[in-house]
């Protein structure tokens, strides 16, 4: 996966210099994939989720099924 040229972006709902994560939409369409990596470390590891996955996640956020 080449990272460089993906848009990689937060929720609006971050605060800055919180503890976020970043999404690009960019290899959905083509690859089903989302990556995701944290925001603070721009540089480290990239977890590439299967689009499914990550749809699912999101819906149990929305939830509420993740104590904060």
């Amino acid at each position: 996966m080449t990272t460089e040229s993906l848009a990689w972006f937060k929720s609006s709902y971050s605060a800055n210099g919180g503890s976020c994560v970043e999404v690009a939409a960019d290899l959905f369409a083509s690859h089903g994939m989302v990556p995701v990596r944290d925001s603070k470390i721009q540089s480290g590891p990239i977890l590439a989720l299967p689009a499914s996955s990550f749809s699912a996640f999101i819906a149990k956020i929305k939830a509420g099924d993740f104590p904060v």
